[in-house]
């Protein structure tokens, strides 16, 4: 009856763990909430040193187990602070605090070199407790994580004589004093007498979640060793749910209940407790916890995939079993229904021959289009072709009408030896008024054929680099460069002929005009001859 009773206490602690697991993101953001406010209040409190260090110095615990990155910072600060304020005894808190942060994320040699430094003279006899009990948690700490037989006996020495130096500065019957003893019973392996004074911390009425948390996880530590793992389970379990619901992640207790958890063959309990204890090392930066988990993270990932492999295999041997049923109602089904298969096989020819005039049907559409879209182009490419062939007839007749004219003139000038009147003749022709009317000709034959051609150009331009036609133009020199390539010229020695422009001009006014696209220049051209 007992060991059911045991059971039925686990499973509700179990079952009341995994709902604070579901609301960890609740705890969470409560203690982020605290800390903006107090942070708030620390960043307003200019001119106030005093009221800054409190502050500081609540902010620094509400981080001490939460994340180390911040809380070294505020040590780092309040550190700071205490110099400017000339206060040895904050100066050495201040210290203090600093080696507690390194000493939880496993930076033993930069925390025994801050606790060095810290001088006990100012510090009153509760800090002094902290002081020389940070050395011997420090200590065992070393002593764990090194674990050899030279080093082991040495750390575990020292961390007994650092315990008994604060013993001699705890008030008799207090928490601290409870706390050290107990610690110092564990190192002392006085098991006994360690599991009565945890015990009696843990009945403390009012007792902090975090306090709860850390003595109930070290209780579980000694119930291990006094060999009785249902206890373990429990204390481990209620250590858990304390360390959730305060928001701590500088924990052990998780990690080691998912290592008991998975040597119990409870699997889905270890994975969930080792992801969850593997965040929270991850979010506070614990090094030494990062690494303990990683090597029973990575046991218990194996058995699971080992699990979901012989899942995978018992699967497949029903999936087989299945499929010779179906295969084998199959069979019966063809036998019965060999009609109406003849009759659902014609369905399906006359399906896709139904199908496949569909198709034909859908090809013919296209090239119907295609075609269409070709005509359209020939009508288009027929139409400038008459446009330009009929104004350019225009624009020669007038050329030779001109220059019979002139001829003319020059021929009765010359036979009256009239030079001077034969000069100015010469004088009087303009190339450049000429060229400038060919364009404005051609320009206005453009525009005619392609009237949106500007504003369907300037959209292929940056808002800020449209190009506006001037006054005494239709069409810009680029946009007269990019209106012979929408005709089909282009290749760049042609268009500098027909311009009358050196070939570096014309690559120049290409490029800038590409460089001001919205598009790549090697696309610019090909979306010109679109419009």
């Amino acid at each position: 009856m007992a060991g059911k009773a045991w059971a039925n206490d686990t499973d509700k602690l179990l079952d009341e763990l995994t709902q604070a697991l579901n609301h960890k993101n609740t705890y969470f953001k409560q203690r982020v909430t605290r800390i903006a406010t107090l942070t708030k209040h620390f960043q307003a409190s200019k001119g106030n040193d005093q009221a800054k260090f409190i502050l500081g110095l609540r902010i620094y615990h509400e981080y001490r187990s939460f994340k180390y990155d911040s809380a070294f910072a505020y040590a780092q600060r309040l550190l700071k602070l205490a110099t400017t304020m000339q206060s040895p005894e904050k100066t050495e808190v201040s210290k203090l605090n600093l080696a507690f942060v390194q000493v939880s994320s496993g930076m033993f040699k930069e925390a025994f070199e801050t606790l060095e430094n810290v001088d006990p003279t100012p510090l009153d006899s509760a800090t002094r407790v902290d002081l020389y009990f940070t050395k011997a948690r420090a200590y065992s700490d070393l002593a764990d994580f090194n674990g050899g037989a030279y080093y082991l006996p040495l750390y575990t020495a020292k961390a007994i004589a650092y315990s008994d130096t604060a013993l001699q500065y705890c008030r008799v019957g207090s928490y601290q004093a409870l706390s050290v003893r107990g610690f110092r019973y564990l190192k002392t392996k006085d098991t006994k007498a360690s599991e009565l004074v945890y015990k009696h911390i843990l009945g403390l009425p009012d007792l902090p979640l975090h306090q709860v948390a850390i003595n109930a996880s070290t209780a579980a530590y000694v119930a291990e060793l006094l060999g009785k793992p249902e206890e373990e389970l429990q204390l481990l379990t209620q250590a858990s749910i304390a360390d959730i619901k305060s928001a701590t992640t500088e924990t052990l207790a998780l990690f080691k209940l998912s290592d008991l958890c998975y040597r119990r063959g409870d699997l889905a309990h270890a994975y969930a407790f080792i992801n969850n204890a593997r965040e929270d090392a991850s979010f506070y930066n614990a090094r030494l916890r990062q690494i303990q988990i990683g090597s029973i993270f990575s046991v218990i990932e194996g058995q699971r995939v080992s699990i979901i492999e012989r899942q995978r295999k018992t699967l497949g041997v029903y999936s087989l079993a299945t499929t010779v049923l179906i295969l084998l109602v199959i069979a019966f089904a063809a036998v019965i229904f060999r009609q109406l298969r003849r009759l659902q096989r014609a369905e399906v020819t006359i399906s896709a021959i139904n199908e496949a005039l569909r198709h034909n049907n859908e090809r013919l559409n296209q090239l119907n289009e295609q075609l269409h879209e070709v005509n359209h182009q020939l009508n288009e490419a027929n139409v400038i072709k008459d446009e330009y062939i009929g104004h350019y007839f225009v624009v020669i007749s007038e050329h030779i009408d001109k220059l019979e004219e002139i001829k003319d003139e020059l021929s009765a000038s010359l036979a009256n030896k009239q030079y001077i009147s034969t000069q100015r003749i010469v004088e009087s022709i303009n190339g450049k008024k000429e060229r400038n009317d060919l364009f404005k000709g051609f320009d206005a034959v453009f525009l005619k054929l392609f009237p949106n051609f500007v504003a369907d150009f300037n959209s292929l331009l940056k808002a800020e680099e449209k190009i506006d036609s001037p006054e005494d133009q239709l069409l810009t020199a680029e946009l007269r460069i990019f209106a012979l390539i929408r005709l089909g010229i282009g290749d760049s020695e042609r268009i500098s002929k027909i311009l009358g422009y050196t070939i570096n001009t014309v690559y120049t006014y290409k490029a800038r005009t590409k460089k001001k696209s919205i598009y790549p220049s090697e696309e610019f051209e090909g979306r010109v001859r679109a419009i």
